[in-house]
């Protein structure tokens, strides 16, 4: 792979998963680590990606302000996002992790809408604070400088204190065998929390992130009771999900 095609495929990681990790961009690619390590610093001296300890992270996610627009598949999360709504009511209880669809789904919320929303987010607190008529509880413990959202023992301890009724992951990667999974070990046990704190559990991803992986697991496919992404839900692609039993939408 020629390295401009190399630093393509990095940078299109990167706005996919929001992070990457060195070590698994050696292993897809098939390079060594100083090369890898190169990549990412030119990347990152070109202001594409903001390299970190290990590997690097979109501009997009490492903010704690979203941007409204400019956002990877912004149009296509935004179909989620409408689509994900329809699944709260009023008087609800509702469960949020952090990233970019979840966002948009913040920011689409009915104004007459009457629920509460948990989450250890801050973007995704700083979206819900808007709302006219929705309560907002924050978890709290130490944040994650990289996700933006408070992680350890004290805010899963919180998490298991909830009994949601629908808990919306953000989602890196889902495959119906390696089911949902991520590369950010933190962000993995709060999500894990929140998927036993809560009656239903929707996975919200756009269509590249289907069939993908990442390092560590999440939960197996049959722990996810709705897939939502911008796809038809007849589209082929999702046979093996509902073969699983997750709904799609």
């Amino acid at each position: 792979m020629l390295k401009k095609e190399r630093q393509a495929y990095i940078l299109h990681q990167v706005n996919l998963h929001n992070k990457v990790l060195s070590s698994l961009l050696c292993t897809e690619i098939n390079v060594s680590e100083d090369t890898i390590r190169r990549d990412l610093q030119e990347l990152a001296d070109e202001g594409k990606i903001i390299k970190v300890h290990g590997g690097a992270l979109s501009h997009s996610f490492n903010q704690v302000s979203f941007p409204v627009n400019g956002v990877y598949s912004q149009n296509q999360k935004r179909i989620i996002a409408h689509k994900a709504i329809g699944l709260i009511s009023n008087g609800m209880f509702v469960l949020t992790s952090g990233g970019t669809t979840i966002i948009e789904m913040a920011r689409s919320l009915p104004p007459q809408l009457k629920a509460t929303f948990i989450s250890g987010s801050i973007p995704a607190i700083l979206e819900y604070m808007h709302h006219p008529n929705i309560d907002v509880i924050m978890i709290g413990d130490r944040i994650s400088k990289n996700s933006k959202i408070t992680v350890g023992p004290e805010a899963i301890a919180k998490i298991k204190q909830v009994k949601a009724d629908i808990c919306f992951l953000g989602t890196n990667a889902i495959d119906p065998e390696m089911g949902i999974t991520d590369n950010d070990w933190d962000v993995v046990q709060l999500k894990r929390a929140m998927i036993e704190s809560s009656k239903k559990v929707v996975c919200l991803a756009i269509a590249e992130k289907i069939n993908t992986s990442q390092p560590i697991r999440v939960c197996g496919i049959e722990d996810i009771d709705i897939l939502v992404t911008e796809l038809s839900p007849d589209n082929e692609i999702f046979k093996p999900y509902k073969k699983a039993g997750v709904t799609v939408a």
